[in-house]
């Protein structure tokens, strides 16, 4: 199966903004084996999805509500998602948990609701700064994955160590590893054979000078890349360098 490189652009750029880089991503497409994903906000998902019509690349969005309808104001259920073109969405983020309070129980809510509507989900786990200094870090990611993670489950996890996001702190390549493989374990022992197969990216500051020996890390079936993504050229260097699977 090939590495999944998926572009989560946060809350950045404005409608020109995202079809340029849209359009840059899929102008370099060409010759790369990874699967490609751009995660673009809401507001710029249809144009997006319509300027990478007939490419290689994919769309998602970056968070949907567990209902299909009703008085949500200012939410996006995920059957607006798949209309306007998405076929992915990201739930859990590390942002969206500590920004927004999203509990397991949520989250695996709106994992529901997304397959559903047709989404692939791209289901996010990792732990604290203060979870790590503890010893709890396999501890709440695996409670995060039974919590989070329906039954069955046909999706991808992104492991981000959120101590390592815009802290200074590297997670080395041996960190990646141990984790990366007690989430096997747990995918393993929720699912049974099925988890053998269910990719587990990897989402910590994922650039092209790390992203080969990130990527060829033993049980990292792709990336969840942040600020990286925002360049098309670092974006399509990070792909180039996915592992054929």
């Amino acid at each position: 199966m090939p590495q999944l490189i998926a572009g989560n652009w946060k809350m950045h750029c404005l409608a020109a903004d995202a079809l340029a880089l849209a359009r840059g991503v899929a102008a370099g497409a060409g010759g790369i084996t990874a699967e490609l994903l751009v995660c673009p906000t809401a507001l710029h998902l249809a144009a997006v999805a319509q300027a990478l019509k007939g490419s290689t690349v994919a769309v998602g969005g970056q968070d949907c509500h567990y209902a299909r309808q009703g008085a949500h104001t200012g939410d996006i259920a995920a059957p607006m998602l798949r209309d306007a073109g998405a076929s992915w969405v990201i739930l859990g983020h590390s942002e969206r948990r500590q920004n927004h309070g999203e509990t397991d129980e949520l989250v695996r809510e709106k994992t529901l609701a997304a397959v559903e509507a047709g989404l692939n989900p791209i289901v996010c786990v990792g732990e604290t700064a203060d979870q790590r200094a503890g010893g709890q870090e396999t501890e709440v990611v695996g409670w995060q994955l039974a919590g989070s993670l329906p039954k069955p489950f046909t999706g991808v996890v992104a492991y981000e160590p959120i101590w390592a996001i815009g802290s200074g702190k590297t997670a080395t390549d041996e960190d990646v590893a141990v984790m990366h493989a007690f989430i096997r374990e747990e995918l393993i022992r929720q699912f049974g054979d099925p988890g053998q197969t269910i990719r587990i990216l990897y989402g910590g500051s994922v650039k092209p000078a790390n992203a080969a020996s990130l990527l060829a890390v033993p049980n990292v079936g792709g990336a969840l890349v942040g600020g990286a993504s925002l360049n098309p050229q670092e974006f399509l260097a990070i792909a180039r360098a996915a592992q054929a699977g």
